[in-house]
């Protein structure tokens, strides 16, 4: 249910705070060690932080033989944020993770503002990603895309199990005597409560592009924030720069958001899930998060969705045990789809591979009703993901990722 945003706590050097999480995100990890972007790193302003880290990280060797297998010792699910400059590294690093079972999530950071983009779409990362493991695939988008929506149908077509919105968004800081820029590369991701209405406003869209479970994350500081991203469409919320003033924000707004929950009748964060959606009758069936172990039973709903293997037979026990949705589709006049469920068996997803769920025919099939609205049924099918061309990154690429850690760095 509650995470930390990639890059905003270090598990080693404070892990009571990581084993309040429902799962621990890593800092992103690339192929090679990083050392960084030049000093200024960090800027404060009025309403939260920039910050130019540039993935700074020991690379994947370091991480495997050192860090890993402390984190494993920490008792909380282990996702593992991987960035790389062309498709190319991320398959190499899901490959390589694919064969750990210390990890039960990848996330893929495609919208890091601090480092040069990778030449391929996020759709063709996800892909090349898609093909090197079977562990769950979040993608971290970007909130300065010119059509969020469209690149999140675009990964989900891609093979992508989930969403992580929103990375940061560019930003500049002037010093205040100088007029210069205050870090070293003069722009940075900006992060905090400001960043709130426009993350809402990218989960709301993608939650009826798609229909993935989705983390959101940017601006969340109590529990009515944690409240407004489960009703704009997030399945789990992150925390992200509160986490440096104050290391026991997440037992803070998980207990907050029980009491919000509570005054509004309803017994736990699923039953939020998408409340914001009512009027268009587009509510979602509940998704369970793979690679969660929720901190308050009350939290934890049955799940109601088919559940699908990702590593073999023996994989459905224990903190490493994953569940997602089956494919979702549907449209709109706007070009945005109406997300269903599929409408596939649970026999038939427990026997199938990951090379069934991109199959065509695999697809959810949907047709209109008399006001349009396309679902679950008979009829045509529509593949996941299908959509217009997809648009040129924007420069403003992203990240929640690179913060100061809570000590010493040691991700």
């Amino acid at each position: 249910m509650i995470l930390n945003a990639s890059g905003c706590l270090d598990a080693l050097e404070a892990p009571e705070v990581a084993q309040s999480l429902d799962a621990f995100v890593t800092k992103t990890v690339t192929p090679q060690p990083r050392q960084g972007n030049r000093p200024v790193r960090f800027a404060e302003t009025v309403h939260g932080m920039l910050n130019s880290i540039g993935l700074q990280n020991p690379g994947i060797e370091v991480f495997l033989a050192d860090k890993l297998p402390r984190l494993a010792e920490l008792g909380v699910p282990v996702w593992v944020s991987v960035g790389g400059f062309a498709a190319a590294d991320y398959a190499e690093l899901c490959a390589t993770l694919d064969e750990r079972d210390e990890v039960t999530t990848i996330e893929l950071n495609l919208s890091c503002p601090n480092v040069d983009e990778a030449p391929e779409s996020a759709a063709e990362i996800v892909a090349a990603a898609r093909v090197a493991t079977r562990k769950p695939l979040y993608a971290k988008l970007s909130p300065a895309a010119s059509d969020v929506a469209e690149i999140a149908r675009a990964v989900q077509g891609a093979g992508a199990d989930g969403l992580s919105l929103v990375n940061t968004i560019r930003g500049l800081s002037l010093d205040a005597n100088s007029l210069e820029p205050t870090l070293g590369t003069e722009t940075g991701g900006y992060s905090g409560p400001a960043l709130k209405p426009i993350a809402l406003a990218a989960i709301f869209r993608c939650y009826r592009a798609t229909g993935l479970p989705i983390v959101g994350m940017g601006g969340i500081f109590t529990g009515r924030d944690a409240l407004e991203f489960l009703a704009a469409g997030a399945s789990a919320v992150a925390l992200g720069t509160v986490l440096f003033a104050d290391p026991d924000a997440p037992a803070r707004v998980r207990a907050e958001l029980m009491s919000e929950l509570s005054a509004r009748s309803l017994e736990q964060a699923e039953d939020a899930r998408g409340i914001a959606h009512r009027s268009t009758g587009l509510l979602l069936p509940n998704e369970k998060i793979p690679g969660l172990a929720p901190k308050t039973e009350a939290l934890q709903a049955p799940s109601r969705v088919a559940s699908i293997p990702r590593r073999g037979g023996n994989e459905d026990s224990g903190a490493g045990a994953r569940t997602i949705s089956g494919p979702a589709d549907g449209s709109s006049e706007e070009g945005e789809r109406h997300p269903s469920q599929a409408s596939a068996t649970q026999e038939g997803l427990e026997s199938g591979s990951r090379q069934d769920r991109k199959d065509p025919d695999q697809s959810a099939r949907v047709c209109g009703d008399r006001e349009g609205l396309r679902h679950v049924d008979g009829g045509p099918q529509v593949r996941t993901g299908e959509g217009g061309a997809l648009p040129e990154s924007g420069p403003d690429q992203p990240v929640e990722d690179g913060r100061r850690a809570l000590g010493p760095p040691a991700l």
